[in-house]
């Protein structure tokens, strides 16, 4: 790596696959900066590589908008190596039923692609200059649930996914002329606390026969960043254990 620290700005960094993610770039050595609407959890406090965290509510714009400024001022003139939009919601009705297309209400729909969808368009213009400047990376964590009709994932979230996996071509495009390289990650059944209680019912249609883990998720974020994948920029990867196949 150099005599120079890698840095990662990563969203939705404090459960789940953030967590594991900034656990996989940590151990790398690299220098984490992390955003979430909650604070850092104490254990994850521990970390000497996780240096900064800003709490903000990346679903509001203003909020969006002043973590970009914050982070700007925290980082090297080096710039920023890698942007992980990991931040996302899926909204659930009071009963814990999927919500579709006829039941959800359009209010609910805009909120969830303003942080789905219209935050991480914003993140990967406001830290275009810098992302140039490091010759970094961008990986847009988006779903299984954007390419098929899910049981469990409701519609919002779902088209708000495929909405971002078509917005990471055309920051690919546009991004490439600067130096960098954007593609997208779709997990499938991922041991976190998102799955619905009824996701054991889905294992039998994944040809692996079993979840995946936060932790193969990370690993392969963290190949995307990494110069093995340095002509690699507009793709899509499956972390599914097959499931997208079927």
């Amino acid at each position: 790596m150099g005599d120079q620290r890698k840095t990662l700005v990563l969203t939705g960094a404090s459960r789940g696959i953030g967590h594991a993610t900034v656990k996989r770039f940590s151990d790398a050595g690299w220098r984490v900066i992390t955003c979430s609407r909650d604070k850092v959890p104490a254990e994850c406090k521990r970390d000497p590589n996780w240096t900064e965290h800003i709490t903000a509510d990346l679903s509001d714009p203003a909020e969006v908008d002043r973590f970009v400024l914050e982070t700007v001022r925290l980082l090297d003139p080096s710039g920023l190596n890698a942007l992980v939009n990991n931040a996302g919601v899926s909204p659930k009705s009071p009963y814990q039923e999927r919500l579709g297309c006829l039941n959800g209400d359009l209010a609910a729909w805009r909120d969830v692609f303003e942080l789905n969808f219209f935050a991480p368009l914003a993140l990967c213009r406001g830290f275009a200059s810098v992302l140039h400047e490091g010759k970094g990376a961008i990986v847009n964590i988006t779903s299984i649930a954007g390419h098929t009709v899910h049981p469990f994932a409701g519609s919002a979230y779902s088209t708000s996914k495929a909405a971002l996996s078509s917005l990471t071509r055309e920051l690919a495009a546009e991004f490439g002329q600067i130096g960098v390289r954007v593609n997208a990650l779709a997990p499938g059944e991922i041991e976190t606390a998102m799955l619905s209680p009824e996701t054991d019912q889905l294992i039998p249609r994944i040809p692996m026969h079993r979840l995946g883990t936060p932790a193969e998720v990370a690993n392969t974020v963290f190949s995307l960043c990494s110069p093995d994948f340095s002509y690699v920029t507009g793709v899509e990867i499956f972390v599914t254990g097959g499931q997208h196949l079927i």
